[in-house]
């Protein structure tokens, strides 16, 4: 390995920071040394890459880092993330613990660069996988028409849950398949076979779950709310009017969102896709699946159709790898990003 930054990986060992370790080795990340952070348990276990796997246990392992890359959730974030900080480290954070905070740049790497110029606590934010896979094409239109308000529904996978959600939907699947007339007649008794669900809270295998995420008192769920609170940030559209509604499907990996999309300028289908196509990070499809998508790294938009009602308004639908482009791609794009502008090195010198 040849490079001139040390790279610290948190939550290296679950299935985003697997993705990590992998695209800062395919992309060929300037790292002079990659470190794999995890919890206690973890520690000394040696990875498929080689690399030994570190304990979060004292900050004399944190010295000397350039970037610290995070994808260990939440109360790892708000506990280690300063710690790194606080040793030079620019923290590139996947959790939701700091996307809100006026002080910590929330960041699409094809939309919003310029929000890396202010990184006053040395962290920077990565945004929810549903908001990201949204952000590229919803920038393209705005830019183009100018973005007011949006209808948000979410088919979002499994995966989106980590590996402990992946794992619940394929336990599911043999017990129900066993009866299959059980599930077109006796959808209950079928449901009730399938025993604890403490990812979900409901069956999800050959059905759809419309509650995702934790209710925030208003009747809406934080993962809803992020939508409409992560989208205004990153756009920089703070009266921007969002309504959402997010559901889990039994799908693996990918994540799809149907976008009713109102502006101020009248737009055109032919104009969208054209702006749409031409935005990096962006490609067109006429149909896009999650099941097609997963895997790759771009967004895909499909199914463009000038609203029925109202000639100032769009409906698209976009599917992007909750996995990749909605965690830890955009992870090391930033990281790209903090290189391609100096901004690396100078704060782990000091």
């Amino acid at each position: 390995m040849s490079g001139q930054y040390r790279v610290a990986v948190v939550g290296a060992t679950g299935a985003v920071g697997t993705e990590m370790r992998r695209l800062l080795r395919d992309r060929a990340y300037p790292a002079a040394e990659i470190v794999p952070f995890a919890s206690e348990r973890s520690a000394g276990k040696e990875l498929d890459d080689g690399l030994v796997v570190q304990g979060l246990a004292d900050d004399d392992r944190l010295d000397g880092f350039d970037v610290a890359i995070f994808s260990a959730g939440g109360s790892i974030s708000r506990e280690w993330a300063p710690r790194f900080a606080a040793r030079g480290a620019i923290v590139v954070d996947n959790s939701s613990a700091f996307r809100m905070d006026p002080d910590v740049p929330l960041v699409v790497s094809e939309v919003n660069p310029e929000a890396l110029n202010n990184i006053n606590k040395g962290i920077v934010a990565n945004p929810n996988c549903t908001t990201m896979a949204i952000m590229p094409p919803l920038h393209a239109l705005h830019v183009e028409f100018g973005l007011t308000a949006m209808v948000a529904t979410s088919f979002q996978a499994a995966g989106g849950a980590g590996q402990k959600g992946m794992d619940e939907l394929i336990a599911q699947v043999p017990g129900l398949l066993a009866d299959p007339y059980a599930l077109q007649t006796r959808g209950a008794d079928a449901a009730a076979k399938v025993g604890e669900t403490p990812v979900f809270g409901k069956p999800l295998a050959f059905n759809v779950v419309p509650l995702l995420g934790t209710d925030t008192g208003n009747g809406y769920t934080d993962e809803e709310m992020k939508l409409q609170n992560e989208s205004r940030k990153i756009l920089g559209i703070p009266e921007l009017a969002v309504s959402p509604t997010c559901v889990r499907v039994p799908v693996m990996v990918g994540h799809a969102v149907e976008v009713r999309a109102q502006f101020e300028r009248e737009p055109s289908v032919a104009r969208a896709l054209e702006v749409m196509g031409a935005h990096a990070g962006v490609e067109l499809d006429d149909v896009p699946t999650p099941l097609e998508w997963a895997g790759k790294d771009p967004v895909a938009v499909g199914r463009v159709r000038q609203d029925l009602s109202d000639p100032y308004a769009l409906n698209l639908f976009i599917v992007g790898d909750n996995l990749l482009k909605g965690a830890a791609l955009n992870t090391v794009q930033i990281a790209e990003l903090l290189h391609e502008r100096g901004l690396l090195g100078t704060r782990a010198a000091a």
